[in-house]
């Protein structure tokens, strides 16, 4: 899919601005296995394309990403790291809005969500394009962004 370099450069142009880490793109998965003790902020797209943006972090990389949006230590998952991965959700659903819209008026985000867990699946479409890419911070800790999508025109 043609968007896969475009929301590689969005994340680590956030990830580099909103938290000032560093973080390296990987080569692009075809599916994602079972989610172990992981959070997922996603943020659905509506419009001229429908789809969703999720970003998944095993919880520790969670917890890591959070203190450094906050500027603390975070020892469990809780609300702040709920919230901050919803928010980071939602910053890269921007990325994706503006990529996929020139002015930016014919795709609707939804309010960010999060959800968390010790095993879980992520499957929010049937018939879409799906990109899945991986990152890593420093430590060489992994996390995902992924992309379902459909024209809806």
């Amino acid at each position: 899919m043609e968007l896969l370099k475009p929301l590689q450069d969005a994340t680590v142009e956030i990830f580099a601005t909103m938290l000032t880490m560093d973080i390296v793109p990987g080569e692009p998965l075809a599916a994602m296995e079972q989610l172990q003790t992981s959070v997922t902020g996603m943020v659905g797209l509506a419009g001229t394309h429908q789809g969703v943006l999720a970003i998944h972090m095993p919880a520790e990389v969670a917890r890591t990403v959070t203190g450094q949006f906050l500027g603390m230590e975070v020892e469990e998952i809780n609300d702040d790291v709920l919230d901050a991965i919803g928010e980071l959700a939602n910053m890269l659903g921007g990325g994706v809005k503006a990529i996929l819209s020139e002015k930016g008026r014919d795709i609707s985000l939804s309010l960010p969500s999060t959800i968390c867990g010790a095993g879980y699946r992520f499957q929010c479409m049937d018939d879409v394009e799906m990109i899945l890419a991986p990152f890593a911070i420093a430590g060489g800790q992994r996390f995902f962004v992924e992309l379902q999508l459909k024209n809806a025109v």
